[in-house]
């Protein structure tokens, strides 16, 4: 057993010092320098009042680009987002946006079900999908519109940075993101290239995404970001790991909605990816180091080098790349927590997104469980004029 133990650690060091190499390797990609002003659509989907809504969207309001416009989509006229970007259209008058409603999706993905409402009437070929807990700097738009001028890029994702609020279990889960989930990215772009899409910012071009057949083809995936990367790669584009890093503000929680976002996170991963999820142990060299050494003690020293080289993984992906500080105190308990829930994803198949149940087929596809739960209720799109059916 101490055998095989220490071989998963050497196997996970090597991993460390891979992520290493592919952060340098993705520092080293020139930024995009050429100037477009190509117009750009933002598909924005909203579904109640989160934390940090008005910062968050504020953000895309002030981007520094000449053309674009800002599309919204709710799944009801009385979402209490609604408020909030009524709001900011008073105060950015200059910027064209337009608010649809919804009803209730007939498919399991209801953020699909709102990006296909709002990609039919994008004015523009190029489109940038984000989520209401994104915050992004003024240059965005400019530069995610740099990268694709190369007429072969069907989509690129956005790395992001996790800004975590006040609660310890935010914290950890912060630290968590920015330490470990871009460097699984980087590992697979060095060694076999991108094809597939991750995070809550994604560009993308209309063709690309009407050649594989448009939103149809993602509204039964939990994990449709990585899907849609998987078959507009397979179409023949290019998708790319973009130079923009944004952030994920995700807001204050307790551990009761950590414990069903991470349990939904790596649930639909063994799902999506079940032999690279087995894999994902290769990531986890601290934690296979503690079992090696209480079911061996002898192989103590092994213990502080694995310390040492998932510190300096940790630090080149979180500090060079991301831009953010490591907690360090944090890492190693969030490293040890990460693999609770790893070993957890191995069981059971529903979870809990946006307080309804789905259950997770084998092929990566979900259902709902139950009724339906609209979070808002009943009130006649009518009482709002400007919002559109």
């Amino acid at each position: 057993m101490a055998t095989i133990l220490l071989a998963i650690v050497l196997g996970a060091l090597v991993y460390s010092v891979l992520s290493i190499l592919a952060a340098i390797r993705y520092l080293r990609v020139p930024l995009p320098t050429a100037n477009s002003t190509e117009a750009v659509s933002i598909l924005k989907p909203l579904s109640g009042l989160d934390d940090n809504l008005e910062s968050n969207l504020r953000t895309f309001f002030e981007q520094n680009y000449p053309a674009f416009e800002i599309l919204f989509a709710v799944r009801h006229a009385n979402d209490p987002a609604v408020a909030v970007v009524e709001k900011l259209q008073l105060e950015y008058p200059q910027v064209p946006t337009r608010l649809l409603v919804t009803g209730e999706p007939p498919c399991p993905n209801a953020k699909v079900f709102s990006l296909s409402h709002m990609l039919k009437i994008a004015a523009n070929d190029l489109v940038v999908m984000s989520d209401s807990d994104i915050r992004a700097p003024s240059n965005l738009l400019r530069n995610v519109a740099a990268e694709f001028q190369d007429v072969n890029l069907g989509v690129a994702t956005c790395p992001y940075r996790a800004v975590p609020a006040d609660s310890f279990w935010s914290r950890l889960e912060a630290t968590g993101l920015n330490t470990d989930f871009l460097s699984g990215i980087l590992v697979a772009r060095m060694l076999e290239g991108m094809k597939f899409a991750v995070g809550a910012t994604i560009a993308a071009r209309r063709r690309a995404l009407e050649g594989i057949g448009g939103f149809e083809r993602l509204k039964d995936y939990l994990a449709e970001d990585f899907v849609m990367g998987k078959l507009v790669a397979a179409a023949g584009y290019r998708v790319i790991l973009s130079s923009q890093v944004v952030e994920h503000c995700p807001g204050s929680s307790g551990l009761r909605q950590i414990a069903a976002h991470r349990l939904r996170w790596v649930r639909s991963t063994r799902r999506s990816r079940p032999a690279g999820y087995v894999g994902q142990l290769f990531t986890m060299p601290l934690p296979v180091a503690v079992v090696l050494c209480l079911a061996d003690p002898a192989w103590w020293p092994v213990l502080p080098l694995t310390l040492l080289v998932r510190g300096a993984a940790a630090y080149v992906v979180s500090a060079r790349v991301l831009r953010t500080r490591i907690n360090w105190l944090l890492l190693p308990i969030e490293d040890l927590v990460g693999f609770g829930f790893w070993l957890a994803g191995f069981f059971g198949h529903t979870i809990v997104w946006r307080e309804q149940r789905y259950r997770l087929n084998r092929d990566g596809r979900c259902e709902v469980l139950g009724e339906k739960r609209a979070h808002v209720q009943g009130i006649d799109s009518s009482y709002f004029p400007h919002i559109e059916k």
